[in-house]
């Protein structure tokens, strides 16, 4: 089993990719292999609602690193999201990402190329806008037939320079038990899935 994870901050290493080390660290733990990608550092263009990709199984567009992550989300077992709060939602490259992302799969319903994954959020936000943010995210899972991980609060810290979101215990506990009821879930699918 894999997830992969996506850090939509514009800073790498920042407190997105905090909180999204902390959920591997736990399905880590349950050895379940992760892989972490940051787009920071990079722009994801925005859907030019084409509709070339129907058929396709992918954009057909190739100016930036979109193919490359869409085709690890179709391999993978478990989608992890990860974006700070910017103006009360999510970065502009996760938007964009989601939106192309959508498209894909929207255009290629029948060939259900994520339906059935698991799918978990979390975010930073230096004060509010952070259930704006989760929602957008979950918001995409669900769209895609994909199942929704929850935790026992909403999977969130605060903090604004890098770091700050380590302060937070009560989020970080969150987040750990985000990784830990994602390992579950992954693992009674895969059960689920032997299954005569």
């Amino acid at each position: 089993m894999k997830v992969l994870a996506i850090n939509g901050s514009a800073r790498r290493d920042g407190n997105t990719a905090f909180l999204i080390s902390t959920v591997l660290e736990e399905l880590n733990q349950e050895g379940i292999e992760t892989e972490m990608i940051q787009l920071s550092g990079g722009i994801i263009e925005p859907c030019r609602a084409c509709w070339a990709c129907g058929g396709k199984k992918n954009c057909v567009h190739k100016k930036d690193q979109f193919q490359e992550i869409y085709e690890k989300m179709v391999q993978t077992d478990g989608i992890l999201l990860g974006s700070p709060v910017y103006t009360a939602n999510i970065s502009a490259n996760m938007q964009a990402f989601l939106e192309r992302a959508s498209v894909v799969a929207d255009m290629n319903r029948n060939e259900h190329l994520l339906r059935h994954k698991v799918g978990a959020a979390v975010t930073a936000a230096r004060r509010g806008g952070a259930l704006n943010t989760l929602d957008a995210m979950n918001h995409f899972f669900m769209l895609q037939d994909m199942f929704i991980v929850g935790s026992s609060y909403w999977s969130m810290a605060y903090g604004q320079m890098p770091g700050e979101v380590s302060e937070d215990r009560e989020g970080l506990e969150t987040v750990r038990n985000l990784g830990r009821n994602m390992a579950y879930l992954l693992r009674t699918l895969e059960e689920r899935r032997k299954r005569p």
